[in-house]
C-alpha cells in the first residue's frame, strides 16, 4: 500500500546514525545519502527516508503519528529498541512486550528518534 515514508530531521547525520542502528538491528543496510542531503533506506516493499524540511522550518514530530517497522521476532524488536536507546533515541509508551486485543497478539517496542518522531517495531505473534 505504501511506496515510502519520509520523516523530517533537524540533523540528518545524527538521525542517519540512529536509523542505521535501529534498521540494522532488523537486518537492513545503512542509509544512502543523496546530493540534496537526504538519507534513503531502500527495500523491496518500500522506502524510508530522512530529510530536513523543504520549507526551511524546524522538523517536528507528528502528534499522534507512529511509524511501524516489521520485526521478524521479539528478539529483533528488542535489539531494535536497544540500538535506538544506544544511538540517541528515547523510550516511550510501555516497555517492549506482548500486547493483546481483538484476538491479536503483537510484540511491540516503541521509541522516539532524535527529532521526536514516534516509532514502533512490531512482530505479529501466532
Amino acid at each position: 500500500m505504501f511506496s515510502h515514508v519520509m520523516v523530517g530531521a533537524n540533523d540528518v547525520a545524527e538521525s542517519k546514525k540512529f536509523y542505521d542502528a535501529i534498521l540494522g538491528a532488523l537486518g537492513h543496510g545503512p542509509g544512502v545519502m543523496d546530493a540534496k542531503g537526504r538519507c534513503f533506506y531502500f527495500t523491496k516493499s518500500g522506502n524510508f527516508a530522512i530529510t530536513k524540511p523543504i520549507d526551511g522550518d524546524p522538523a517536528s514530530a507528528g502528534n499522534g503519528s507512529t511509524i511501524g517497522f516489521s520485526a521478524d521476532d521479539p528478539a529483533a524488536a528488542d535489539a531494535w529498541h536497544a540500538a535506538g536507546l544506544a544511538n540517541g533515541g528515547t523510550a516511550c509508551e510501555d516497555p517492549p512486550g506482548v500486547r493483546e486485543g481483538g484476538g491479536v497478539r503483537l510484540y511491540l517496542a516503541y521509541l522516539r528518534d532524535p527529532s521526536g518522531n514516534k516509532l514502533c517495531a512490531l512482530h505479529r505473534m501466532k
